[in-house]
C-alpha cells in the first residue's frame, strides 16, 4: 500500500516529467514542422535527423515523405513501415494512401496481403478485381460483386468499371441487375447512373431506360405514352416529385395527367403532392396553405409538420399554428422550440394556464427558446455550471496516451485532418470520464471544437460551460465591442458559432479566423473603417480579425436595426435577408427567425443569441434577458441563473 505523502510525491514527479516533456516537445516543434515541409517537398529523409529519431511524430514525417512519392514506394518499406506502426492511425493514414497506388500499379497480391475492410467503393472494387485477376473469384466473389453494383445509386469511381466488366464476363451481370440499379438510381435521381447502368441492356430496354433517364432531367409530356408497368409509375412519380424542387406549379398541372394515364397510386401520387408543397411553402409562395392541405395526413413526417407551423406563423394565424402543432407526434412537439410556440398560440388563444405549463417545462433548459420562456416567466435561466473534480493520476493517465499526445502536437502543427485521426483512435481506448478529460487536455492546447464533437452524451457533459463555451482573446473581444459599441457578449457567441475559437479556420467558401471573413469582405470593411490589413492572411490574426468582424458586425446593425436580423444577414448575406424582410414585414422576433427559409439561418441565429446569453454569464456572471438582448436593449434587466429542478436534457449546440 502507497502511503499518502509518498503518493503524493510520486504525482509531484509524474507532473515533473510531464512537464519537461512538454517543454522538449515544445522545443522540437519548429524542427518537427520543417521536417515535415521538407517531406513534402521530397527533400532528404527528415526521419533520419537524430534529434527526432525518438520524437511522438516521427511515423507522421515518414508519412509525408511516403506519401509524396506513394506511387514509388516498394513493397517491403511499406511493410516495415506498417509494421513499425502497427495499430496506429498513421499505419491507416498510409494504408488508405498506399493501397490505391498498388491497384493503380496492378499489384494485385500485395494489395490482397495487405486489405483490410473498408466503406471506400473505390478500393472495395479494386480488392474484387485483385481476386479476379488471380483467379480467386468464387461464389463469395460474384455475390459481393453484384452487391456492389446493386447498391450503387451514384457513380462510382472509374476503377469500378473493370470490376463490372469482369462481372458481366462472368455472365453475372443479366439485365435483372442491370435494372435494379437503374430503378435505384431513379428513386436517388441520378439520370447519369441510369444511363451507364443501361449500356449492356438489349436495344429496345436501352431505349426505354433512356427515356426514363431524361424524364427525371426534364418531366414534362413525354412519359404519358409508357406502357402502364410499375416500373413507369415509379419513374414517372419520382420524376415529377424531383420536378416539384424546382417548379412546384409544373409539377402540380402535370400530375392530374400522369395520374390518370398510368394510374399512379394514392401513395405515389401523394409523394409528388408532398413535395410540391413542401417546395411551395419553403418560400412562402401564395398556394402554401392550399398544397398542404392537398398531402394526406398520412404523408406528413416530422419536416412537414415543422413547414405546416411555418406557414401558419407566417400568415399570422395563430389557430392554424396551434392546430399544426397538435398535429404533430408527441415526441416532436416535446421538442423545446414546439413547446414554446404552442404555448405562445395557447397564450393568443386566451388559455393563459396551459400555455404557463408548456413555459414552466421549456424554461428548464439552457436553450434558445427556454431562455424566452424564462423570461416569459420571470424566472432566472437554468443554466447550470459543472466542473468535474479528477484526480491528478486520472488526468496525468490521459495526457500521456501516445495518441493522445500525437493528435495535441499536430494540431499545434496545424494538420488538423492528422490530429483528427489520432485523436480519434485515442478515443476508441477511452471511457467516458477519459474522453471528458481528453477534451479537457484538448482545450488547454487551443483545440476547442473538440467539447462540440466529444461531449453531450448525457445532461451532464453539456453542463460543462467552461469546456463547451470557451473564451479567448478576451482583451481584444472587450475592446472591439466597446470600439463598435456591441455587446461583448455577443461578440464572443458569434466566434464560437463560426470557428469555435479556432484563429485558423477556413471554410469551403474561404471564409477565414475567427470570425469567418471572407478576404473581399475584410478588405472592404477595413477600408472603410481604417483598420489596418496585410491581405488574406493577416485575417488569422486574431487581433485583425476581431477588429474586421466587429467593425462588419456594427455595419450590419446599423443597416438592420436589430441584433436578430443581423445575425441572419451575417450567416446568409444581405438578398435572402431583405427577402425575408419583405415578405414577412411585422413579424414577433421569434417568429421571424422561425420563419426564416434556410434551415442553416434559422438555427444560426436562434444558436449565436442562446450563446450570447451564456457568454455574458461567462464575461460577467449574470445575464442580460434574451428578451431585451434581441431586441438590442443592452441596459435591459439582467438575469439571475439557477440549476432547474430536472436539468433539461438540450442545449443549444
Amino acid at each position: 500500500m502507497i502511503r499518502p505523502a509518498l503518493l503524493s510525491v510520486l504525482i509531484a514527479l509524474c507532473a515533473a516529467a510531464a512537464l519537461a516533456g512538454a517543454q522538449d516537445l515544445d522545443a522540437q516543434r519548429p524542427l518537427v514542422r520543417s521536417a515535415l515541409e521538407a517531406a513534402e517537398r521530397g527533400q532528404a529523409p527528415p526521419s533520419q535527423d537524430p534529434a527526432l529519431a525518438h520524437h511522438p511524430l516521427r511515423g507522421w514525417i515518414e508519412f509525408a515523405q511516403l506519401k509524396r512519392d506513394i506511387d514509388r514506394v516498394g513493397n517491403a518499406q511499406a511493410q516495415e513501415f506498417l509494421q513499425r506502426n502497427a495499430g496506429q492511425a498513421v499505419a491507416a493514414a498510409f494504408r488508405s494512401a498506399w493501397l490505391p497506388a498498388l491497384a493503380r500499379r496492378k499489384d494485385w497480391d500485395a494489395l490482397l496481403a495487405n486489405w483490410q475492410p473498408t466503406d471506400d467503393i473505390g478500393l472495395r472494387c479494386a480488392r474484387l478485381q485483385a481476386q479476379w485477376v488471380l483467379g480467386k473469384a468464387d461464389a463469395t466473389w460474384t455475390r459481393q460483386a453484384q452487391e456492389l453494383w446493386r447498391a450503387a445509386a451514384r457513380p462510382l469511381p472509374d476503377g469500378c468499371d473493370p470490376l463490372f466488366a469482369a462481372l458481366t464476363a462472368q455472365g453475372q451481370l443479366d439485365d435483372a441487375l442491370r435494372w435494379e440499379r437503374i430503378d435505384a438510381a431513379a428513386a436517388a435521381g441520378q439520370s447519369a447512373v441510369m444511363r451507364a447502368a443501361a449500356n449492356g441492356l438489349s436495344s429496345g430496354e436501352r431505349a426505354q431506360a433512356v427515356a426514363y433517364a431524361g424524364f427525371l432531367d426534364a418531366p414534362a409530356a413525354q412519359g404519358l405514352g409508357w406502357e402502364k408497368s410499375d416500373r413507369s409509375r415509379r419513374i414517372a412519380s419520382n420524376g415529377l416529385a424531383l420536378l416539384a424542387r424546382k417548379d412546384p406549379d409544373a409539377a402540380e398541372r402535370l400530375l392530374p395527367q400522369y395520374a390518370q394515364t398510368l394510374g399512379l397510386s394514392a401513395e405515389q401520387q401523394a409523394q409528388v403532392r408532398y413535395q410540391i408543397a413542401l417546395w411551395t411553402v419553403a418560400s412562402y409562395l401564395p398556394d402554401s396553405a392550399r398544397r398542404l392541405a392537398a398531402v394526406p395526413a398520412s404523408a406528413y413526417d416530422p419536416r412537414l409538420h415543422e413547414w405546416q407551423v411555418r406557414e401558419a406563423l407566417a400568415r399570422g394565424d395563430w389557430p392554424a399554428a396551434l392546430k399544426a402543432i397538435q398535429a404533430m407526434d408527441p415526441a416532436q412537439r416535446s421538442e423545446v422550440r414546439w413547446k414554446w410556440f404552442q404555448a405562445r398560440m395557447l397564450d393568443k388563444a386566451g388559455q393563459p394556464d396551459q400555455a404557463r405549463r408548456l413555459y414552466t417545462e421549456a424554461a428548464r433548459t439552457a436553450t434558445f427558446h427556454g431562455f424566452l420562456a424564462a423570461d416569459r416567466l420571470g424566472q432566472p435561466y437554468a443554466l447550470c455550471p459543472r466542473e468535474p473534480q479528477d484526480s491528478a493520476q486520472a488526468r496525468a493517465a490521459v495526457a500521456r496516451d501516445p495518441a493522445l499526445i500525437r493528435a495535441m502536437e499536430l494540431w499545434k502543427l496545424d494538420r488538423a485532418a492528422w490530429a483528427t485521426a489520432e485523436w480519434n483512435d485515442a478515443l476508441t481506448r477511452f471511457n467516458d470520464d477519459q474522453r471528458r478529460i481528453a477534451v479537457e487536455v484538448a482545450h488547454d492546447n487551443g483545440w476547442f471544437d473538440r467539447a462540440v464533437f466529444a461531449l453531450g452524451r448525457t445532461p451532464e457533459e453539456l453542463q460543462l460551460y467552461r469546456l463547451r463555451f470557451p473564451l479567448q482573446h478576451q482583451g481584444a473581444i472587450r475592446r472591439q465591442a466597446s470600439n463598435n459599441a456591441i455587446d461583448p457578449a455577443w461578440l464572443a457567441a458569434q466566434i464560437r458559432a463560426e470557428s469555435v475559437f479556432n484563429p485558423n479556420a477556413r471554410s469551403p467558401a474561404n471564409a477565414m479566423g475567427l470570425m469567418q471573413v471572407l478576404p473581399g469582405t475584410g478588405a472592404e470593411v477595413a477600408r472603410r473603417n481604417g483598420i489596418a490589413y496585410g491581405g488574406a492572411q493577416s485575417l488569422y490574426d486574431p487581433q485583425t480579425n476581431i477588429a474586421i468582424g466587429s467593425a462588419y458586425l456594427r455595419e450590419l446593425l446599423d443597416t438592420y436595426g436589430t441584433p436578430y436580423v443581423t445575425i441572419a444577414a451575417y450567416n446568409a448575406g444581405p438578398v435572402p435577408t431583405a427577402r425575408w424582410q419583405s415578405q414577412r414585414p411585422g413579424l414577433e422576433p421569434d417568429v421571424w427567425i422561425e420563419t426564416i427559409s434556410y434551415k442553416e439561418t434559422r438555427d444560426y441565429v436562434a444558436r449565436v443569441l442562446a450563446f450570447s446569453v451564456i457568454y455574458d454569464w461567462r464575461l460577467n456572471d449574470d445575464a442580460l434577458s434574451l428578451t431585451d438582448r434581441i431586441h438590442g436593449r443592452l441596459d435591459g434587466q439582467r438575469k439571475r441563473l439557477a440549476c432547474a429542478e430536472q436539468p433539461g436534457t438540450r442545449n443549444e449546440e
